[in-house]
């Protein structure tokens, strides 16, 4: 399983739970008794979830650093492996955990057998994510890296819907729902959007990923090619953030996924 820095997961989901009524309006929390988060990782869904359940929210992440950022209660432990009684919570739900799993399959009948009702996946499809910038350049390459590191990585990154993972556990009564997370960038510039062009500018962000995208069909000089284009581009995004004149906005499509359980 992939693991992510606290870091990180506060930057890609700042503000997506900003406007939630709709997008988690198919779980009835207004009626749970106890919920299950699996991959809370720092809480954001977590917390959207507590503020609206009457009953007990319990956060749930392998990684027990993560787990440190979100108030009791929380358990560590393997999502595969779900260390509850059958039918132990009402609601199980998840946020772009599937994505990162190499058998999502494996913890969706988890998530089935530990509840009596509800499951409910919210993943994203990051084949689909789009980017409009005034840096020209921007939309392109960041395409190419995607595409590049979607090829490279072992989990199914753009899995978006899970009707079909549902079905195949025996889910029932089965909705989708789109819910897309949008990011702006726009002056005046967050600390975050300055040190975001920072690692444009050097290259970091792109090599963080480097080993993925090398699995997969690029070559290293290919890499080494849109490393030097995507600092160019970064230095790009620096001369217009001087100016006041650049934008940026970020568009990532998410699934929410929610099936009935049979009890027959």
């Amino acid at each position: 399983m992939r693991r992510f820095s606290a870091e990180y997961l506060r930057d890609t989901r700042d503000g997506m739970w900003d406007d939630s009524q709709d997008a988690l309006a198919g779980l009835n929390l207004e009626t749970r008794e106890r919920v299950l988060d699996v991959g809370a990782g720092t809480g954001e869904l977590t917390r959207v979830l507590r503020a609206s359940v009457p009953g007990e929210v319990l956060a749930f992440d392998a990684d027990r650093e993560l787990l440190s950022h979100i108030d009791p209660p929380r358990i560590q432990g393997d999502a595969t492996r779900l260390p509850f009684n059958d039918g132990a919570f009402d609601l199980v739900v998840c946020q772009a955990l599937l994505v990162n799993l190499p058998t999502p399959e494996s913890a969706l009948a988890e998530f089935a057998r530990a509840s009596r009702d509800r499951v409910a996946v919210i993943e994203p499809d990051n084949s689909a994510v789009t980017i409009d910038s005034t840096v020209d350049t921007e939309s392109p390459l960041a395409r190419r890296a995607r595409d590049g590191y979607l090829d490279g990585v072992s989990t199914d990154a753009a899995l978006g819907e899970a009707r079909e993972l549902f079905d195949r556990v025996g889910l029932t009564d089965i909705t989708v729902r789109q819910y897309n997370h949008t990011q702006e960038i726009a002056p005046p510039y967050s600390k975050r959007a300055l040190e975001s062009a920072r690692m444009k500018a050097s290259g970091r962000g792109l090599e963080r990923d480097r080993e993925t995208i090398l699995a997969g069909d690029t070559t290293p000089d290919e890499f080494d090619h849109l490393r030097e284009e995507w600092r160019k581009m970064g230095r790009d995004v620096i001369e217009q953030m001087q100016d006041e004149t650049y934008r940026h906005r970020q568009t990532v499509p998410f699934y929410v996924t929610t099936g009935r359980v049979s009890r027959e």
